[in-house]
């Protein structure tokens, strides 16, 4: 269950105080009661035999609330329903007036819940009292014999529309009778049957209360942008049909908003074009609302417009996601010699193994993971996330190359098997796996924080960039001529790429790091925070204000003093931690919470989904050709008006 969904399991809001669950204390107010039946009123506040909960939250007081009422609304049309008989004349159930016979009708099958949509089945009327054949539905008799069918809450039928809007399956799948047996398992004990969202629902009053709550969050966020500034995030791919697909993703602390894809096949030699393209992007969320572009590639028609970009836009950064530049770091690492040659016995030990059922079975029943191949979406990182696998299960790959599974099984005498049993027990294919893993370990961990963290990462990266330089230094015991050739492969693709102003500026900013003892402010740190000023505020007065604040935030003085504390500018966030301790520099906060909300990485951490993405561009062309043939369609009936006129 997300934050912010409701249980509507009335035990998970209250306990029973003796075995048999006659008296049941409320979880909010502490008043008990005899049984969870009366709970379910006392929490919706429905008066009767039971007094209100006063302290219940209003969400769960709503959910329980709905989910009584509709029940009851439901007790109520089975009872109506069972005055039915065959024998019994049809006029007693017509009524009277046509168009509210039609009202009812569809109203009941608007309606979610077993009884008015039967009841809505069952009466059928057509003009000057004739009659339609009536169906009555084969579950009015299955109910009354066999499962009682619950009405499913309003909320729970949201919650499984929301499921399907997310991962883009079929409705159709709603009607699958093993759909149907799922949700009772999980909603019930099996005595009861749910009635689930019928396609109409899915299409209908779910995908509407579904789309308008999104428009209210994509609102409330919006909203936020002008006082935290935001991230607009490029994602691209290319698809099966060879065409170059794009995505922005709008990023700030409050969330990710995806605003929409495009097709660049036919401009992607243009540069201007995907420039246009770009510039309607930032119009749409606002430029002074936009603190930087991160792009997910330094190569090919990006590079073309990042370039042109940086020259066209002064208060905007360009930016290269940190996860694919770390990435790169992680290539020049491979290409090396040693890196090189170890990366490619790994290989051939993973292929062998997963190439042969037997031996994947026997390698299983021997190491601790299940897989020594690590999937990854990251795919330069994925053979470094394999190696330090196969590292770590070194005691137990030797073990079964050694064991008498292995030596009486059929591949213990082949050519490859052979081979591959020499790799696992050489010294220097381990030696050299150690050597890599020192190496690259480290900055595997940081991309796996910046890929998977929720939380902004500008304040932070400048450091975390250079502990892992330290790191490394210390894996090889401080010998310069080991460390030194990672060194500059780092440093190669973080002043090619990967630095920005606006890490430096979150360095210095960062509260957390400034105020600790080990802080450093080189000419790099120092410029990167004078850059961020003169290009994120216009105004020359606020410019000179911001550099009389930055005194007082060095020397710690008023509310600065307070938030010094390790306590205050550790437990939470840099932006926020501003917001709280930096009221006295108005200007000076301003320029801080910006930059401190702002992420690192791109749009792949979002985990947007391409297929969706690519079936939004298609309703998009088809409503455009729709659109085309009616005005095509509209000037020719007008001008064939014209004629006969």
């Amino acid at each position: 269950m997300t934050a912010g969904e409701v249980s509507i399991n009335i035990h998970d809001h209250g306990a029973a105080l003796d075995e048999k669950k006659k008296r049941v204390q409320c979880n909010y107010c502490g008043k008990v009661l005899s049984g969870f039946s009366r709970l379910k009123y006392h929490v919706g506040g429905i008066r009767g035999d039971v007094v209100p909960c006063e302290k219940v939250a209003e969400n769960v007081r709503e959910s329980f609330r709905s989910m009584l009422l509709e029940t009851k609304r439901a007790s109520r049309d089975n009872e109506v329903q069972n005055l039915y008989h065959p024998d019994l004349p049809w006029k007693r159930y017509c009524s009277p007036d046509l168009n509210a016979a039609k009202r009812n009708k569809r109203d009941g099958n608007q309606t979610t819940g077993c009884g008015s949509g039967m009841h809505a089945e069952m009466h059928s009327v057509v003009e000057d009292d004739m009659t339609e054949h009536v169906s009555v539905n084969n579950r009015t008799r299955a109910m009354s014999s066999g499962a009682k069918e619950n009405v499913m809450p309003r909320q729970a039928q949201r919650c499984i529309g929301r499921f399907f809007y997310e991962t883009g399956f079929d409705f159709s799948a709603s009607t699958l009778p093993s759909f149907q047996r799922m949700i009772n398992a999980s909603l019930d004990d099996g005595h009861s049957e749910y009635k689930v969202p019928s396609l109409q629902d899915l299409k209908g009053w779910i995908l509407h209360d579904e789309v308008e709550e999104m428009k209210r969050y994509v609102n409330e966020i919006s909203r936020s942008w002008a006082s935290t500034g935001c991230s607009v995030l490029l994602d691209g791919w290319v698809d099966e049909k060879g065409r170059n697909l794009v995505s922005f993703v709008v990023e700030c602390p409050g969330g990710p908003t995806y605003l929409r894809s495009a097709d660049v096949s036919a401009i992607i030699d243009d540069v201007n074009a995907l420039q246009l393209l770009l510039e309607g992007v930032i119009e749409e969320v606002g430029i002074d609302n936009v603190v930087q572009i991160v792009a997910f590639s330094t190569v090919g028609w990006v590079g073309a417009v990042g370039e042109q970009f940086m020259q066209r836009y002064w208060c905007v950064f360009w930016c290269v996601s940190a996860s694919h530049c770390i990435e790169l770091m992680l290539e020049k690492i491979g290409a090396m010699d040693s890196i090189r040659r170890t990366l490619e016995k790994a290989k051939i030990i993973t292929k062998f193994i997963y190439g042969h059922k037997k031996v994947l079975k026997l390698t299983r029943n021997h190491i601790d993971v299940y897989d020594l191949i690590k999937p990854s979406k990251m795919k330069l990182a994925m053979p470094f996330f394999t190696l330090e696998n196969i590292l770590s299960e070194k005691k137990n790959l030797e073990e079964m190359f050694y064991s008498f599974e292995w030596k009486t099984s059929v591949w213990s005498s082949t050519a490859e098997g052979m081979r591959v049993a020499r790799l696992v027990g050489d010294p220097s294919f381990w030696s050299g796996a150690e050597m890599a893993s020192k190496a690259t370990v480290p900055l595997l961990r940081v991309l796996c924080l910046v890929n998977e963290g929720d939380k902004p990462q500008v304040g932070f990266i400048y450091e975390t960039m250079d502990q892992v330089k330290e790191t490394i230094k210390k894996e090889f015991k401080n010998k310069k001529s080991d460390y030194t050739p990672f060194w500059t492969a780092i440093d190669d693709i973080w002043d090619t790429h990967l630095h920005s102003p606006l890490h430096a500026a979150g360095y210095y900013l960062n509260p957390c790091l400034f105020y600790s003892s080990d802080f450093y402010s080189d000419p790099e740190v120092t410029f990167g925070l004078l850059c961020c000023v003169v290009r994120m505020v216009a105004d020359q007065r606020t410019q000179l204000k911001i550099t009389f604040q930055l005194d007082e935030y060095r020397h710690a003085r008023g509310a600065f003093q307070e938030g010094k504390a390790i306590v205050k500018r550790t437990n939470i966030s840099p932006a926020q931690w501003w917001c709280t301790y930096g009221k006295q520099c108005p200007e000076l906060q301003g320029l801080a919470v910006r930059i401190l909300s702002q992420t690192c990485d791109g749009a792949s951490r979002c985990k947007t989904n391409d297929l969706v993405s690519e079936a939004m561009l298609l309703v998009k062309r088809l409503i455009q050709w729709m659109t085309g043939l009616w005005t095509k369609h509209h000037r020719r009936l007008c001008l064939n008006m014209v004629t006969v006129d």
